[in-house]
């Protein structure tokens, strides 16, 4: 096995992030002829130019800007082991910065979460929500460890993010007494003239829907589109039309909005996953997290 120089490649990584030997030497206290060798026995090592120079300042190749992207992962790894051991052994709690796409139900994200602190202490946990690529983005800058989505990260984005299937939900539609009284009754067939209220088209449930009613030949009235799953419930709680949510936390939908269930539709199935920057998970919480969800989502 080729086994590599860490410290070569910490050298190279400070070149590449300053983009001069000068300043990657004022960070690292070391003398420039020094870090400039090390450099050189790495490409050595890989058989690769890593930089061509442009003017003063060293620019990456193709070749290494692909190392550059491993050389963060490795020394983000790196750092995270520190601040985990150091943390646990302070007695201080592990940092959990965790990314929630808006189209994943909310409550759904909250049972995985809480369900993954009580299996992982103590974590100091951070949500945040917004659109997928956004939180793709922060992932990517090692701004989060991971990102809790209804959709794998799209091919734009894929490289150096990795998906992780947590499970799979069948789809439930909800309203409130009244309107699930009058639309229960000969379900699915009652759907034909009933007021939904649907995510946006640009929503993976929505797009899964629109097919769904058009292979049953349905052709539902859409009162209203949502992009936030909150305030789509919240609609419904008013009772402004039907809606759609996963069947695996029917209960907790129907306690916290007031709703019943109309009901499923047969054959649809949303997937969930955890999308991070490793293709191997190490964070401890996050392992605790999927196997969590691996457990108690359908698999």
């Amino acid at each position: 096995m080729d086994w590599l120089n860490y410290h070569h490649l910490l050298y190279f990584w400070s070149v590449a992030k300053h983009g001069t030997v000068t300043k990657a030497c004022e960070e690292l206290r070391l003398a420039q002829p020094t870090v400039s060798g090390q450099i050189h026995l790495l490409e050595n090592t890989l058989g690769e130019k890593l930089f061509i120079r442009t003017g003063r300042r060293l620019v990456l190749t193709e070749m290494g800007q692909l190392v550059f992207k491993y050389a963060e992962d490795i020394f983000a790894t790196g750092q995270e082991l520190m601040n985990t051991v150091r943390g646990q052994g302070n007695g201080q709690p592990t940092r959990l910065v965790v990314g929630i796409a808006d189209a994943v139900p909310k409550p759904l994200a909250t049972q995985l979460l809480k369900s993954a602190l009580k299996l992982y202490k103590p974590t100091r946990l951070i949500c945040q929500e917004d659109k997928l690529r956004q939180l793709l983005t922060d992932l990517a800058a090692h701004r989060s460890d991971l990102v809790i989505a209804d959709t794998p990260a799209p091919p734009g984005v894929k490289e150096h993010a990795y998906n992780h299937p947590l499970g799979e939900s069948g789809v439930t539609l909800f309203a409130t007494a009244k309107l699930a009284a009058q639309y229960r009754r000969d379900f699915p067939e009652s759907l034909r003239n009933a007021p939904l209220l649907l995510p946006t088209s640009s929503a993976v449930l929505r797009r899964l829907m629109d097919q769904w009613m058009v292979n049953h030949g349905m052709h539902p009235i859409v009162v209203g589109e949502f992009d936030d799953s909150a305030t789509l419930k919240a609609f419904g709680q008013d009772g402004h039309g039907i809606f759609p949510g996963a069947t695996v936390i029917e209960k907790e939908i129907c306690r916290q909005y007031q709703v019943q269930v109309v009901g499923r539709l047969d054959g649809l199935i949303q997937h969930f996953y955890a999308i991070t920057v490793e293709r191997r998970l190490k964070h401890p919480a996050v392992l605790a997290l999927v196997r969590t969800a691996r457990r108690e989502l359908l698999c």
